[in-house]
């Protein structure tokens, strides 16, 4: 009788495994669910699977040198974003701007007196693109006016840490670099294109990319260096903006002024013109200690965006929390 049960069990799994093999020859390992489906069914379901969309998640300027180097030093690295973990790991992307190169040099900005000249030369240090990284936030803007502080070798290093640390950048300012950056996220394809205010024929050089990348994604965002620090957006900015989108931007990110600027909707895109600072050390004034993260949703499906604003604030303590955290 064992030997029966044996023999029959081996036959059921020979003849399941030809029939298997004959029938579905596509057979998907990752969702085997799927190879039962008709081709129109599984469209639906992938469909189903997207209809939530692409959250990315935009911050302002990060500046980790000056007193915020000091803090990572005597707190750790992970005491400055560790009240906004959760809001950084529930989106599928997290994109900002690194106000600085990431360099082997040492600072000359940390032991420097506020208002002389070597105040406002940043380096940051090496273990910079391994802190992005553990808060998700996996693409920087170096196009920014910072980013040159220890001119072309700083940016080949910055690039070098962040490659290491598996952090993406777009808005190099060096030529022969390509500027622009596409992100495909659960097939989803996204293009950041920079316009730094603060290079030779920036403005040029943005639309040129816009034209490059025109076609190739699903939708492009538009991420500034730009304006007057302090103060409000202008009208140049928003002639700017406008002309950003007629070009093909989809939705536009500014960010340089160190305050959050206003908030418009042109053609029925939007466009933020300052998130104000993310992480820096301007204690000066409550515009400076306030910022805005961004929750952008890319619907596929719907093709379009919808965005939540997250205010966040600096604190002295060189720590970034929530707005209505105490």
């Amino acid at each position: 009788m064992k030997l029966f049960l044996i023999f029959g069990g081996i036959i059921i799994l020979l003849v399941g495994g030809i029939f298997l093999f004959a029938s579905n020859t596509s057979f998907e390992v990752k969702n085997p669910l799927l190879s039962m489906l008709s081709p129109s069914e599984k469209s639906e379901r992938v469909a189903e699977e997207k209809k939530e969309g692409v959250a990315v998640l935009f911050g302002g300027d990060m500046q980790f040198d000056r007193y915020i180097r000091t803090v990572m030093k005597t707190r750790g690295n992970g005491f400055v974003l560790a009240p906004l973990t959760e809001t950084l790991h529930s989106a599928d992307l997290v994109v900002a701007n690194l106000e600085g190169p990431i360099t082997d040099s040492s600072s000359v900005s940390e032991i420097s007196l506020s208002g002389e000249a070597k105040n406002y030369v940043f380096t940051f240090p090496p273990t910079t693109g391994a802190f992005l990284k553990k808060n998700h936030i996996d693409l920087v803007n170096i196009g920014n006016n910072h980013i040159l502080n220890f001119k072309v070798e700083g940016v080949l290093q910055t690039k070098k840490y962040l490659s290491e640390a598996g952090v993406d950048s777009f808005g190099s300012p060096l030529e022969g670099d390509e500027r622009i950056f596409i992100k495909e996220i659960n097939g989803t394809k996204i293009a950041f294109v920079n316009y730094n205010q603060f290079i030779w024929k920036g403005k040029e050089k943005a639309f040129e990319d816009l034209n490059t990348v025109r076609g190739k994604a699903d939708f492009t965002v538009v991420f500034t260096h730009w304006g007057t620090e302090y103060i409000e957006a202008t009208d140049i900015m928003k002639m700017l903006a406008h002309d950003f989108i007629d070009a093909g931007a989809d939705i536009v990110i500014g960010t340089h002024p160190h305050v959050v600027q206003t908030t418009e909707e042109y053609k029925g895109k939007k466009i933020y013109y300052s998130l104000g600072n993310f992480i820096f050390d301007q204690y000066f004034r409550p515009e400076t200690q306030s910022g805005l993260l961004v929750r952008a949703t890319f619907d596929p499906v719907a093709k379009g965006i919808t965005t939540n604003e997250i205010p966040i604030r600096l604190k002295s303590s060189g720590q970034t929390v929530l707005q209505d955290t105490h």
